[in-house]
């Protein structure tokens, strides 16, 4: 077998960790990522039938039965997944209509899938129907996102309408806007439910007074998107008490759009 933590995907997810961490995105043992791996990722890193031990999800999911997992562990500090991947990071294959999660390597010390698994995998199933490309659920705690979730109207249209007008490439990196959850209790099935119906229709999801969930084909997209909007957040709390002289206009928006060939949600313009 080879050493599967210098396979890309490990060395890739072990560095977006640490570059989370930087950003302060992910305080404690805030924050969790979720990779979908292909089989031909995983060949020759692992037995495929060799299971450590069986760990309950606790919710159904069919759709991704035999699936395989790269997961941050509950109660783990990003800033040590780089020192200790193997007890910070868990692999797990879903089975039994995704009821139980078997683990393949990693929690070395006993623990757990992160305890937003549900939210993960419900995420994961709601954007591999919208994108069969969709590979990476990323959740953390980025501050201006959380603060503007404070002083701001949550409805999904006005807030990204905000987010777009704060810097010229917005629109661009995500035409079709952001979701917002108002606050719910982290950790259930309601929550995983009501961010995956979100993501649907998004690829970034914002929890009110609590984080934000993005989702992508790779963990550059993933993280991108969370870079791009935490920094039009940062503007907007800058500027929001201030009395606002110049801004992008739907009309300069509307240019942006035929520039750069995307579309804005429909509806989101005027």
């Amino acid at each position: 077998m080879k050493d599967i933590l210098t396979a890309p995907f490990m060395e890739e997810f072990i560095r977006t960790t640490a570059e989370m961490y930087r950003h302060g995105w992910d305080e404690r043992n805030g924050g969790n990522i979720s990779m979908l791996l292909s089989e031909s990722e995983l060949e020759g890193l692992i037995d495929p039938e060799r299971v450590v031990r069986t760990i309950p999800t606790g919710f159904d999911a069919p759709e991704l039965d035999g699936r395989t997992f790269l997961v941050t562990g509950t109660g783990k500090y990003f800033k040590n997944v780089q020192y200790d991947p193997a007890k910070n990071l868990g692999l797990v294959r879903l089975s039994d209509g995704g009821r139980n999660a078997g683990l393949l390597w990693g929690l070395t010390d006993g623990g757990s899938v992160t305890s937003e698994f549900p939210a993960h995998m419900m995420s994961h199933v709601s954007r591999l129907a919208a994108d069969p490309e969709n590979r990476i659920i990323m959740h953390c705690h980025p501050n201006n996102l959380i603060a503007m979730t404070y002083v701001h109207d949550l409805d999904e249209r006005e807030f990204t309408r905000t987010l777009w007008r704060m810097e010229t490439e917005c629109i661009v990196v995500f035409p079709e806007g952001v979701s917002v959850l108002p606050w719910m209790l982290c950790g259930t099935n309601e929550i995983g439910r009501a961010t995956a119906q979100k993501l649907s229709l998004t690829r970034l999801c914002v929890w009110a007074q609590h984080g934000v969930y993005a989702a992508g084909r790779d963990l550059d997209e993933a993280f991108g998107l969370i870079e791009t909007a935490e920094k039009a957040a940062e503007i907007y709390m800058k500027i929001a008490h201030l009395p606002i002289k110049n801004t992008i206009t739907d009309a300069r928006l509307r240019l942006l759009e035929a520039r750069f060939g995307v579309k804005a949600r429909e509806g989101y313009l005027d």
